[in-house]
This record gives structure tokens, sequence and C-alpha cells, in this order.
């Protein structure tokens, strides 16, 4: 699938007349045949900086985005409707609290106009997860259970929910009270009455979670880090409570890593690609049962992510900066080397400047193959 939706376009060709012979009356001329051709709309991944290329929209055009409509059949294999919303709830060892939390997300669903499917998924709990959802299963009409076998990681189970969603919008939250789940409609209106955005987000106002002393400037430092590079504001980048639209999503799953950073490569993913995102203000609770954050891994799975999410699209940012600054230092070393030793290079200067030549290169070649890929 493309990592854009495409428009038809219908192109006419006019069809040139053909002589009448003298004695005929003149006819009106039929409808000319058409040719079916499709444009890629959008932004083309990396291209940020490209000037009237391809998939770009021309200066003084105002962007709309156009949102596909869901081409699945508008009834499920059963029979019945399909949900207009899939809320994907990733659950391990989350037996002590998530009816309280199924037991709020849907009596906020139940009290709006909206469809809706609550896709647990049981990612191989070694505690009662999984029989605390069968036995919901039966008092919750719109309750639908995904047991995993084995461990996989939230950001597995959020994509393979994603996958299997049902629903149009999709929503990902956490089962461990930390979020305002009762406020998911209120995403949910937003993607519906504004085409314009395919994502939004809760954005936390206040950190409860652990090792908040060094959480707070950590996700501080990562957030810039992903401001620089995607050249846009985010107030929370790794928040898990936000609602998005499945068909915009489905090029973006395989890219998701297995752990938390999963939110934050589909935050960069839509920013890297003209996917606009809303952020809405929300409060973060202190978490129900043990927290499986762990500060030092995660932490560096984060910045890593933000580095390889920003390289896939748009490589130049992370490789050219450094290059050119080895590059000048590189030359400045050597003009001070020249005037203190005429004629003579030391092997740091000739080291620097060949460093960055390669990793310049490096970079160019890496764009090269960005801007030749097709799809995502």
């Amino acid at each position: 699938m493309n990592e854009h939706p495409e428009t038809e376009v219908i192109a006419t060709t006019p069809q040139a007349p053909t002589a009448a012979p003298p004695a005929a009356p003149t006819t009106t001329p039929t409808s000319a045949p058409t040719e079916r051709i499709t444009v890629r709309t959008g932004e083309l991944a990396g291209g940020s900086d490209d000037p009237g290329g391809v998939g770009t929209v021309p200066a003084g055009t105002a962007y709309e985005n156009v949102v596909e409509p869901d081409t699945r059949p508008p009834l499920l294999p059963d029979g019945t409707e399909r949900p207009y919303v899939t809320i994907v709830l990733p659950c391990y060892n989350e037996g002590a609290h998530v009816l309280q939390e199924i037991d709020r997300i849907t009596t906020a669903m139940n009290a709006s106009e909206f469809t809706y499917e609550l896709l647990c998924i049981d990612d191989a709990s070694t505690d009662d997860t999984l029989a605390v959802l069968e036995q919901a299963a039966r008092d919750f009409a719109n309750l639908r259970i995904m047991p995993f076998r084995r461990n996989g990681g939230s950001g597995t189970a959020r994509r393979i929910g994603t996958q299997q969603a049902h629903g149009e919008i999709v929503v990902w939250t956490d089962a461990d009270m930390t979020y305002e789940n009762e406020r998911i409609p209120e995403l949910v209106r937003i993607l519906r009455d504004d085409a314009s955005y395919d994502q939004v987000v809760g954005a936390r106002t206040t950190e409860e979670g652990t090792h908040k002393w060094a959480r707070v400037p950590a996700k501080w430092f990562i957030r810039k880090v992903a401001e620089w590079l995607t050249k846009t504001k985010i107030p929370d980048l790794n928040s898990g409570l936000r609602a998005f639209r499945r068909e915009v999503s489905l090029p973006y799953l395989r890219l998701l890593p297995a752990g938390f950073s999963c939110v934050t490569t589909i935050t960069i993913a839509f920013l890297s690609n003209q996917h606009d995102i809303k952020y809405v203000d929300t409060s973060y609770a202190k978490r129900a049962g043990v927290s499986k954050f762990h500060f030092v891994n995660d932490a560096y799975r984060y910045i890593l992510q933000v580095l390889r999410m920003v390289m896939y699209f748009d490589p130049l940012k992370v490789l050219m900066p450094p290059a050119l600054w080895m590059i000048v230092i590189g030359f400045v070393k050597g003009v001070v080397d020249m005037v203190r030793h005429p004629f003579y290079f030391p092997a740091s200067t000739v080291l620097l400047i060949v460093s960055g030549i390669m990793i310049a290169s490096l970079a160019l070649l890496s764009d090269l193959v960005v801007r030749s890929r097709d799809g995502v």
C-alpha cells in the first residue's frame, strides 16, 4: 500500500473530427474517450525541501488533506455492522484493574454517538488478566479479546491490533488507569469533524510516572531532538492516548518497534509525511500496578528510534550537519597548521576532512535511496 492516498483524475483527450461526406448532414461530435490515471498526492517521504518535485504542493496552493474512505465492506463476516471506532487496549499483567478500565471506556463510548469495539489484547500475561477479560467479554457486548501465546511488547500488540481493527478510527490507550479514557469520544469527534487532521493526541500536562526526576529532563531532551528533526512543535512525543485514521496508518505499521517507542514512531512517521496531528491537553494520573518501563533501556531506545525514523524519511537532517562541521573544522585546522608549520598537515586534520566527506557522501546516497523508494 502506498504511503499516501491516491486520487483519480480523469484526463480528457480531444478527438480529431473526421471529414463528413459532402452529401451527409453534419453530426454532433460524440464524447471523447477518457483515460484513467492516478496521481500521488501529498508530499514524498523525505522531500520537505524538494522544490516543486513530484508529490509536492505547488507554491501558493492551499494543501487539502484528502481522507480516503474505508473501502472494506460495511458488514462484518458475521453480518453485524462494522463499528466506526476500534479501541486497542494492550494488557500485560493488568488483572487487578483492567475490569475497571474496561468499564470506564465502555461507559464513555456508550454515552457517545459512535459505534465501537474494544479490542483487548492479552500479551501473554502471567497473572489472571486473560481470565478477567474472558469474564468481561460475557458482560460487555462490544468487547473483543485477542490473546497472545508469547509476550511481544506493547508495540507488537498495538500494531497487530490496528491491523485487525474493524473500525475506521483506531484509538490507542493503556490499561493502567493513567489516561483520561473517558475523553476518547472527544478525540474521535475531532477526526470526524475536521478532515485536515489524521491523528489526535492527548498531550499530558503532568508527569506522574516512575523515575520522575530522570524522566522529565530525558523526555524533554528527546522531544526537542524530535522537534528539530521534524521542524514541528511536539507538546507530547510519546503519549499513549491517541486516535488516528486506520487507512492512513497502515503503511507505517511495519515500522513500529515492539516496545514503548511505538508511540514515538507513529508520531514521527505521520509528521514526516505531512499528516497533521492535533494535540489536546489531558491529565496523567499515577499508574495502577507495577510499571513495565525501564528508564535506562527504554530511554536509549527512544533516542535511537527518533534518529532511526528521521534517518528513514530524511537522512540529510541527521548526517549532513555533522559532516559539514567536520569538513569546516578540518579546513580551519588545516589553515592554522599551515601557518604554524608550512606545508605540514597532521593526520588528525586529514582524518577530519576525509571523515566529513565520507559522511556527506553517505548522507547523499541515503537521501537518494529515500527518494527512489516506491512506497513507505
